[in-house]
């Protein structure tokens, strides 16, 4: 793609600003112009002038409406652009009505927040979604509307306000792919508005989608097969890759982009910080291809994330981009676009590892597929999880388990029906979900709690077992680096939810088994040292604190896995300026030694654990790890 010669920006109608406000904007303005421009044209060509000055004009308005303590926040974290990488940033997603009712509720629950050291708040899906099956809210009908039983707009800027009071950031999802087919746009394209047909991405026969389909995956085959859907009333077929009722967008039209740039900046005005950008792989389409991260899709964000700096910097952009590990980096910045799209992405990767080293009890496959990771720009952060509203899919790659002595296939079928429960030697208490016969894959829902065996343990020593497994997974999220992200429930040990398939819509989908409902017995009994949610809430809380408190946990530090000296123990190993981070992790529930020779290589012999500021145990020469243990050490401040 060849470079473009960027125009100066366009003159701005800043009437009745202040005049060291207005020098701020066009400070920005200027800074940013080339990214919206080089972006555009690359979209659009030099007819791509136009809507660019469309979205200056829209960010100065933006601008203009913005309150003083969010103006005060810009500057806060122009100042601190690391803001993300810091290690006290520590997530926390939850259904807002799952959580805690509505809105408001969200506002009374910031104390139990702030009590489990989280800053930075994702609220799942809340706009106005369908009525019915919405895939858990991700079928949008209005992205300027709440839905009424959570609350309005303005519950929404009052709870972001609170937030910000208590240092938490709020985090909302942002459908990019699609709209539910009741959304204004496709009801004025099935009205025969033909601007609004152009919105999506409509045929009048099976010619172009079957040319399509050669190459299209199926995402959910067994309840949504198909990429497109025929519809009486538009009279063609659309294209809907996830479901019938959620139409994709024609994102080659720039109506489309200008529409969620004024999106964006409504909601920024309403005090959110980051936006997760949903679906955001499959926004462009190209014939021959499996329509996930074309080129187009960095441009797009490139265009909406210039946008969005000028009028208002304190907003982060999050890619939700569950892809290949040599495909992730992209949405992070690479080339052209580097340090210009997304300022997060999913450790899909790190998640899946760890439960494949939980359930094998043996580290080899994880080191080998971390150790290939290419490196991420030092400006972006990694978002890590344990677990997520998500099912888990099991992305082994094939060479990856090959390197290690694996099948790949069946690798991923011994995990599926581990955590099923349906290997000897499992406790696992999940579910299968999506399995497809023809191939033999299947993914896996499941509370953190069930999957680790702590909802079925029966004797002390199981649940005792259980614990650790868990503490040990959420410390290998908590010490990768990035922000790390607790599903809500799991910081309490919740099980799986035995009555999810009882609520209306629910019952197809049984990743609401592990969206339960925050249990109000174990919440309130997080401090009562009998309570098994005691147990896993303090040692979030231990593992958090010591996160805080370590610098060489900052974002832009790259984790690099250390060698393998004994299959059950992962070492990781960061470098700071300040020193050396060595993590040690038992994966099994035994005894294991780690060689005293290692510990002197990095320097850690003489190190005391981060979290819990125990020694090392030595026997005959070696450290020695209890089952499931977890050691953060750090290097001595060298000396000037």
């Amino acid at each position: 793609m060849a470079l473009v010669t960027t125009s100066p920006p366009p003159p701005v109608d800043l009437a009745g600003v202040a005049p060291e406000l207005r020098e701020m904007f066009m400070l920005r303005l200027e800074r940013w112009w080339p990214d919206l421009h080089d972006a555009l044209v690359s979209l659009h060509g030099t007819g791509a002038i136009p809507l660019a000055e469309e979205l200056v004009s829209l960010a100065a308005q933006a601008f203009r409406d913005r309150s003083p303590a969010l103006r005060r926040r810009d500057l806060q974290r122009i100042l601190r652009p690391d803001w993300l990488q810091d290690p006290s940033m520590i997530g926390y997603a939850a259904y807002t009505e799952r959580f805690a009712g509505n809105l408001r509720g969200v506002v009374e629950e910031i104390p139990y927040l702030r009590d489990l050291g989280v800053t930075y708040l994702h609220l799942m899906p809340l706009l106005q979604p369908r009525e019915g099956d919405n895939d858990g809210g991700y079928a949008v009908a209005d992205y300027r509307a709440v839905r009424p039983d959570l609350g309005d707009m303005d519950d929404l800027s009052d709870l972001a306000a609170a937030l910000h009071e208590e240092g938490v950031s709020l985090v909302l999802d942002l459908v990019l792919n699609h709209v539910a087919r009741e959304h204004d746009w496709a009801a004025r394209a099935r009205a025969g508005e033909p601007a609004y047909r152009d919105y999506f991405h409509v045929f009048p026969d099976r010619t172009l989608p079957d040319a399509y389909e050669r190459t299209l995956p199926e995402v959910f085959p067994d309840f949504a097969p198909g990429s497109f859907t025929w519809d009486d009333e538009l009279d063609g077929w659309v294209w809907t890759t996830f479901n019938e009722w959620q139409w994709d967008l024609n994102w080659a039209n720039p109506a489309v982009l200008r529409e969620f740039a004024a999106i964006i900046l409504e909601l920024a005005n309403r005090g959110v910080d980051v936006f997760r950008l949903d679906a955001i792989a499959f926004m462009w389409k190209r014939m021959g291809t499996d329509c996930q991260g074309e080129p187009e899709v960095h441009a797009i964000t490139q265009a909406l994330r210039a946008v969005t700096r000028i009028a208002c910097p304190a907003v982060a952009f999050k890619a939700e981009a569950i892809v290949a590990p040599s495909k992730l980096l992209a949405y992070l910045g690479q080339g052209r676009y580097s340090g210009k799209v997304s300022d997060l992405a999913y450790h899909n990767s790190l998640m899946v590892q760890v439960w494949s080293m939980l359930a094998m009890k043996d580290v080899r496959l994880a080191a080998h597929a971390l150790d290939r990771l290419p490196t991420k720009p030092t400006t972006s952060t990694w978002l890590t999880y344990l677990r997520c509203h998500d099912d888990i899919g099991w992305a082994i790659q094939d060479e990856d388990a090959a390197a290690v002595g694996l099948d790949g296939h069946a690798h991923r079928r011994f995990l599926t029906r581990w955590y099923a429960g349906d290997e000897w030697g499992s406790n696992a208490d999940g579910l299968v979900f999506q399995y497809n016969p023809e191939t033999d894959d299947g993914r896996t829902s499941g509370t953190a709690a069930s999957l680790v065996g702590l909802s079925t343990a029966r004797t002390d020593e199981e649940r005792d077992l259980a614990a650790r497994a868990l503490r040990l997974g959420h410390a290998v999220v908590l010490g990768w680096g990035g922000i790390p992200v607790i599903w809500s429930g799991d910081e309490l040990g919740q099980p799986n939810d035995p009555d999810w398939a009882d609520e209306p819509g629910h019952e197809d989908d049984n990743r609401w088994a592990h969206r339960p409902r925050l249990d109000r017995e174990r919440h309130d009994a997080r401090h009562d040292p009998t309570a098994t949610a005691a147990r896993v809430f303090e040692d979030l809380r231990e593992l958090v604190r010591a996160r805080a408190s370590l610098p060489h946990l900052h974002g832009s530090i790259e984790s690099r896995v250390g060698p393998v000296d004994d299959p059950g123990v992962l070492v990781t190993v960061r470098e700071h300026p300040l020193g050396r981070f060595v993590a040690l992790h038992n994966v099994t529930p035994t005894w294991r030694r780690w060689p005293g020779h290692r510990a002197h290589e990095l320097g850690v012999d003489a190190s005391s654990d981060a979290i819990t500021g125990a020694s090392l145990r030595w026997d005959g020469g070696d450290v020695v790890l209890e089952p499931y243990a977890v050691l953060w050490l750090t290097t001595p401040v060298a000396e000037s």
